[in-house]
């Protein structure tokens, strides 16, 4: 009996291995579209650690890399996984490569004072003001090699004799700030985009903006796109016009914040951003327009292949496209999309294919690893990925019983509705809210979108040189006049959004590599992907948030009270109150979120938080007021029998969080560890020569 379940345990075990065998088989040809998912991995692991690597630990990853290719070279059966290691260790090196070659100082105390430079981009902060991005920096009394290479200001006054203009040399008297870190724990860090942007302080200026030399060379393309945009503007008026500007060169200054408030809570505020909807819809069009209108001319389409002809012509139209629209990562990364397709034509290869699609992810993580954290990357690929592996499941499904005619409205639909869910999940995770009627604002406005309001710009630009692009701009008009229309009719609709916690930073990583499980591995064994998506999303639905946030000021302080946030300020670090209310999935505002604050001692898992703020209170307060922990917007002068928080040491510390049933307090540096753009000791100017060293 012993000897016959040791054969039976025996059999089970070869039974195991031969199943596991032929699944792995079956991967032969299709396992190109996991390199770029090694590679994101790599990447998001590197951003992921709590330290800065060395030089020794980037040598030790090329030594992997390389004895893994070597390995998968002569190893059949592990050559795949040997591979994937590869990836994972150049995903690392890339990353790290493309921080420190974008090394540059970073402002490390507050500076007020002369500020001058070169304009290099106009936009607009959240607070609708205009934002001035300026490189070749001089500031007062601080020698070249310790200037920021950019700054951005916010200007707070009225410009009333000068426009700033790209190219400007300008100067101004302002306040200026190292980049802010996460206004909570583990929260977006902005130091880390502002160092990928070479971006070494931000402020603002309350002063005049004064010319100091005329616009200089090299500035053409971006005055052309704003020249264009103000002709766009002063031929279509109003919102219509600044959504025709935008969607054309990409310059959404002049959009209203209650026109953008209602394109993202009907979820269409993909419509505004120049992206692979857009570059999709516009190369397209020029590629059918120019294909069949070939196949009208019997001496060239009998002679030349139209397909390829048209293939190069979208190309170029799309590359213009970039050009003209300001060449920002979103933009570009469509181009990189589409060109792929294109290039996919030309070589007589199917143009929408996950291969494609790996592709173009490849280039875009290899140009731009740090955008693999970012919702722009991660929501364009979602969906289109999904697109692209829903849309080749149905190729060989028999639609003979959907009638011609419906077609296109089911595929409309479908697109909408794949989309839809494919990114469902990053945006509720980076933006907190989702679109209940989502779908179906998709459903009216992007046919608006491909089959009107792009074919009319393509014809506008075609007729402009005669003076007759008022047709082409007729027809945008009336496109983007329905859009707005139903953007503004399903965003006051009862219930029309809902707000989502942010989720833990597992979650998004899990449930992505389940969902491409589910799509890239082939066989009954892909539905092992289901586990992490349901495993991701039980975590997300736990989310514990901190029952108590700090501002890294000390000037703002949350306590969560009956499920509620509760902040200290109505008005005072307006960013932070809208971020921790965001992540809580709390629709409030800052007013109405500090209603209820009461100035006194809160008692927190068995602390005891008191907040106090002014120099006459501080000077006033005998001890610690019987708190454990003291928060204080201004230096501490007296030694305190208590943990105190003030300025000075929130400066070292960041932000704070103290979660329910934990026992002690968590600072945002402890999360974000020392890092190249958060630790002035390993941020010197010279630090692209980092790799060249070892420390």
């Amino acid at each position: 009996m012993i000897r016959g379940i040791q054969e039976a345990g025996v059999k089970g075990q070869v039974h195991l291995r031969e199943q596991i065998a032929n699944a792995l088989l079956m991967q032969r040809g299709h396992l190109f579209g996991w390199a770029p998912v090694f590679l994101g991995v790599g990447i998001g692991v590197w951003f992921s650690f709590g330290f800065e690597p060395q030089f020794i630990h980037y040598s030790a990853l090329a030594i992997v890399m390389g004895m893994c290719l070597i390995g998968a070279r002569y190893s059949e059966m592990l050559g795949p996984a040997l591979l994937g290691v590869a990836l994972i260790s150049l995903g690392m090196l890339l990353a790290g490569y493309r921080a420190h070659s974008l090394a540059e100082p970073v402002l490390t105390f507050r500076y007020y004072g002369p500020i001058q430079g070169r304009v290099v981009t106009l936009d607009r902060s959240a607070s609708d003001k205009v934002r001035l991005t300026l490189d070749h920096v001089v500031l007062d009394n601080m020698s070249p090699h310790r200037t920021p290479q950019k700054v951005r200001i916010s200007l707070h006054h009225e410009q009333d004799w000068i426009a700033p203009t790209p190219g400007m040399f300008v100067m101004t008297t302002g306040h200026l700030s190292p980049p802010a870190g996460p206004v909570e724990p583990g929260g977006f860090d902005f130091k880390v985009m502002a160092w990928f942007q070479s971006l070494g302080a931000v402020g603002y200026t309350q002063n005049p903006v004064l010319q100091l030399e005329p616009p200089a060379d090299g500035f053409d393309l971006y005055r052309f796109r704003i020249q264009i945009s103000d002709a766009i503007r002063d031929r279509i008026d109003g919102e219509i016009g600044a959504f025709a500007a935008a969607i054309t060169t990409g310059e959404r200054s002049a959009m209203g914040a209650e026109t953008l408030a209602d394109l993202r809570a009907s979820n269409l505020a993909h419509l505004l951003a120049i992206s692979g909807l857009h570059m999709g819809l516009l190369t397209g069009f020029v590629f059918a327009l120019i294909r069949y209108g070939l196949a009208l001319i019997p001496k060239i389409s009998l002679r030349f292949s139209s397909k390829k002809i048209a293939a190069i012509a979208a190309l170029i139209c799309g590359a213009g496209y970039l050009a003209l629209s300001g060449g920002n990562v979103s933009t570009e990364r469509a181009f990189i999309m589409v060109a792929v397709m294109f290039l996919a034509i030309l070589l007589n290869r199917r143009a929408l294919t996950l291969r494609a699609v790996a592709i173009a992810a490849i280039i875009v993580l290899v140009r731009r690893p740090e955008q693999v954290t970012g919702p722009g990357f991660q929501m364009s690929f979602a969906a289109t990925t999904a697109l692209v592996a829903v849309f080749g499941g149905m190729r060989n499904m028999d639609q003979s019983k959907i009638p011609t005619w419906l077609r296109p409205v089911v595929a409309v639909f479908l697109s909408s509705l794949i989309a839809g869910l494919a990114t469902a999940p990053y945006s509720a995770a980076h933006f907190n809210q989702i679109s209940h009627y989502g779908l179906f604002a998709n459903m009216l406005s992007v046919p608006v979108m491909g089959i009107l309001v792009m074919p009319s710009a393509v014809i506008a630009a075609c007729l402009w040189p005669f003076g007759l692009e008022f047709i082409g701009l007729w027809g945008m008009e009336i496109g983007l006049r329905w859009i707005l229309f139903v953007a503004n009719q399903v965003a006051h609709l009862d219930g029309s959004v809902g707000r989502i916690v942010a989720p833990n930073s597992a979650v998004l990583p899990i449930m992505t590599l389940g969902f491409l499980f589910l799509i890239l591995w082939r066989g009954r064994s892909r539905l092992i992907g289901v586990a992490p998506v349901l495993f991701a999303g039980v975590i997300w639905a736990q989310t514990d948030r901190p029952a108590l946030l700090v501002s890294d000021n000390g000037n703002l302080v949350g306590v969560l009270i009956n499920g509620e946030r509760v902040l200290s300020r109505e008005r005072s670090d307006s960013f932070s109150a809208r971020s921790w209310l965001e992540n809580d999935g709390d629709a409030r505002d800052q007013q109405h979120a500090a209603i209820a604050w009461e100035q006194r001692i809160h008692n927190i898992d068995g602390f005891r938080v008191l907040q106090i703020r002014g120099q006459r209170q501080s000077t006033s307060l005998e001890g610690c007021g019987g708190a454990d922990i003291l928060i204080m917007n201004v230096e501490n002068q007296t030694d305190r029998p208590c943990d105190v928080y003030d300025p000075t040491r929130l400066r070292s510390t960041g932000s704070l969080a103290l979660y329910q049933d934990r026992a002690n307090i968590i600072t945002a540096q402890s999360l974000a560890g020392n890092r190249i753009w958060n630790t002035p000791s390993i941020n010197p100017s010279m630090a692209s020569d980092y790799f060249s060293t070892s420390e």
